[in-house]
């Protein structure tokens, strides 16, 4: 197979300037004018504003061979993004070296490489010419891309006037049809219905596989990188890890998010979710007991606290709310405590699960944190020979099978 993409060394450095305000925890407008006139006559800046170098991207090596399909994982703040604006040449590397061999199309922020004044149709034309396609070849997929996107009624209406889905709709179309030989695809899919979502995946798929063109895709959702890629690249606070097989890589990406697995605490005293905690010994015993201790700013009237259990690839399983199961007592007004809720049952196969809590009130939410845990469950009743939860599941319920011959 030849080479699709290589990358030596590559870094992308940012310039963060952080402000001194003196010890002033909030400060408004008319505080910043004033700071910003007053600096004017002082000698050292430096004193106001201090530099620091941050490396979204550092060192980063790797190879991709022409037909390949790849995910790029990693937690949020890895470097995902940036890399893949590296590839799509949206942004020039700080160091090292790219070498791209063939046409690259790309999928990444809602609305990218769209002029919003231009109609739909106006728009399909110029992605075309972008990457240097003749208007003929552009004509001759133009109808394959309009009824791909489902965008028919709108195609002489300015992008500007078109939702988050009909943005995301045209722009996949218009990247997977013009004949790229690399399709570079970011977690932007998420903003699709689930439909379409599908139709994305088989089309990748389908360029990937039958037509032997290169695939990069970005995703939190582990049972979409496992379908649709080949191997893995982990990205780990802007550095390459592992890049292998998809089950080796995804299973270390869950073993580092594991390293504080069972406790999330808020980095922001401000917070009103304090903190997330899963209890250990619950676990063995095949339970869920999870303490959520919470400051709210005021006396809140029957606030509501809701969790929700995910598999490792994002599907929600099941979940609670102190709304649907009310305690049997709790005060009219709370500000400040914990809440604790138990499942004295956990039906689940063995293997990593995330949890997410909400918290809000009667009419709107308060605060909320997503992924906040992940936890690792081992089923005493799991055969050593199940089958992958991806396969099968993740609730595990027992079938009490007869024959009648």
């Amino acid at each position: 197979m030849s080479l699709a993409i290589r990358v030596e060394n590559l870094g992308k450095k940012y310039i963060l300037r952080h402000q001194t305000t003196g010890h002033r925890r909030y400060v408004a407008l008319r505080d910043v004018l004033a700071d910003r006139v007053a600096s004017l006559f002082r000698r050292n800046l430096a004193r106001d504003a201090t530099r620091e170098e941050f490396w979204a991207l550092k060192d980063v090596s790797f190879s991709i061979e022409q037909g390949e399909a790849v995910g790029i994982i990693g937690r949020n703040g890895a470097g995902k993004s940036t890399l893949l604006k590296l590839l799509s040449r949206i942004t020039k590397p700080s160091q090292g070296r790219i070498e791209i061999y063939g046409r690259v199309a790309s999928l990444l922020e809602v609305g990218t490489g769209f002029h919003p004044e231009l109609t739909g149709r106006e728009n399909i034309y110029l992605n075309g010419a972008i990457m240097g396609m003749p208007r003929a070849e552009i004509k001759s997929k133009f109808d394959e891309i309009v009824a791909f996107a489902e965008v028919e009624k709108f195609l002489d209406t300015p992008v500007k006037h078109f939702s988050s889905g009909m943005y995301v709709r045209l722009a996949f179309a218009v990247a997977a049809h013009l004949d790229p030989d690399i399709l570079i695809v970011d977690e932007v899919l998420a903003v699709g219905d689930i439909q379409f979502q599908k139709k994305c995946l088989t089309k990748m798929e389908e360029v990937s596989g039958k037509d032997g063109r290169t695939v990069l895709f970005v995703s939190h959702n582990m049972d979409l990188i496992t379908k649709l890629c080949h191997k893995v690249l982990l990205l780990t606070s802007g550095r390459a890890g592992a890049m292998g097989a998809v089950d080796n890589v995804t299973h270390d990406y869950i073993n580092q998010a594991n390293a504080a697995s069972l406790l999330f605490v808020a980095d922001n005293s401000d917070r009103a979710l304090q903190s997330i905690a899963v209890d250990k010994d619950a676990l063995l015993k095949e339970k869920l007991l999870i303490k959520i201790k919470f400051k709210l700013s005021r006396k809140v009237p029957n606030p509501i606290f809701g969790v929700v259990i995910y598999t490792e690839g994002g599907a929600p399983i099941f979940g609670s709310n102190s709304l649907y199961h009310p305690p049997v007592s709790k005060p009219d007004y709370m500000s400040e405590g914990e809440a604790v809720v138990t499942f004295e049952y956990l039906p689940l196969w063995s293997g990593h699960y995330t949890i997410s809590v909400w918290l809000g009130d009667t009419v709107d939410p308060i605060d909320d944190e997503m992924n906040a845990v992940t936890f690792e469950f081992v089923s005493p009743s799991t055969p050593l020979n199940a089958p992958p939860v991806k396969n099968i599941g993740p609730v595990h319920l027992q079938g009490n099978w007869t024959f009648n011959l």
